[in-house]
């Protein structure tokens, strides 16, 4: 049983800053449960253009507002709380948060941590080392 707290994330390594979003990620690759789950908050105002091409992800809106454009197809959806999108396509998509945005987020396969997006938005596939 794993059982953790923000608390007890922030400011350590699972703890993830960059000039738009914070990502604390809760369970990682490591702990060896087939996903991982993240908390993230975007900024109001930031453009955030991601692809992950070697993951699938569902975003859980908690709190705040903003856009979701699908870029491969030009549509766009709006987010508020309550809402979910789920990548299950691997799209290349942008972020808009309109407010502050802190939303809960799974990847499958898991990340480990150590990912860092390429310049197309992309996490790279790291798979964790068992041995």
């Amino acid at each position: 049983m794993i059982v953790r707290t923000l608390a007890e994330i922030t400011d350590t390594d699972r703890d993830v800053t960059t000039e738009h979003w914070r990502s604390k990620r809760i369970v990682l690759a490591g702990d060896g449960v087939g996903f991982s789950v993240h908390e993230t908050v975007l900024e109001p105002g930031a453009v955030n253009d991601f692809w992950y091409a070697n993951h699938i992800e569902a975003v859980f809106i908690v709190e705040g507002d903003g856009e979701l454009l699908d870029k491969e197809t030009g549509e766009v959806h709006q987010l508020a709380p309550g809402s979910i999108y789920v990548l299950d396509g691997n799209e290349r998509h942008q972020l808009r948060p309109r407010t502050r945005m802190r939303t809960l987020c799974v990847f499958n396969p898991p990340v480990t941590g150590r990912e860092v997006h390429d310049e197309n938005g992309v996490y790279p596939l790291v798979v964790e080392d068992k041995s």
